[in-house]
């Protein structure tokens, strides 16, 4: 996934973080749209104040997915930044940062459409690429 062209001098790890932080925007935003359109731009915009009426299930669903990728994202970034910091960036924080990612990007429309048990596996998967990334720290 290393272009070398657009990024001569960035490790694919790290370019892989940066895109997982744009995963979180992303996350945020298609969260809020679907909070936003069940309950209104008026909503939105105002103070939020009383009771709130709880997210109904595609709100639900995706607030939960965001919830569940920012419970690793500050380990995903601590383990790629450590790597990187002791010079132990190669094949296989490389492959593990790119399972952490591609299982992330998978995770989300199976959590917003509700599928699962699959689920399940891509987030196993999704550690499975964290471990990788934090275990080259340790070879």
């Amino acid at each position: 996934m290393h272009h070398p062209h657009l990024f001569p001098d960035v490790h694919p790890d790290l370019i892989v973080a940066g895109f997982t932080i744009i995963l979180a925007l992303v996350q945020i935003l298609w969260a809020a749209a679907a909070r936003t359109n069940e309950l209104g731009l008026k909503w939105n915009a105002g103070p939020r104040d009383g009771e709130t009426p709880p997210p109904g299930p595609v709100a639900g669903r995706l607030i939960r997915a965001q919830a569940n990728l920012f419970e690793t994202l500050p380990l995903f970034l601590g383990a790629v930044a450590l790597v990187h910091l002791a010079g132990k960036q190669g094949e296989l924080s490389m492959w593990g940062t790119h399972l952490y990612l591609l299982a992330r990007i998978i995770y989300l429309p199976l959590y917003r459409w509700g599928v699962p048990g699959l689920r399940s596996l891509v987030w196993m998967a999704s550690l499975v690429g964290l471990g990788m990334t934090l275990y080259a720290l340790f070879t």
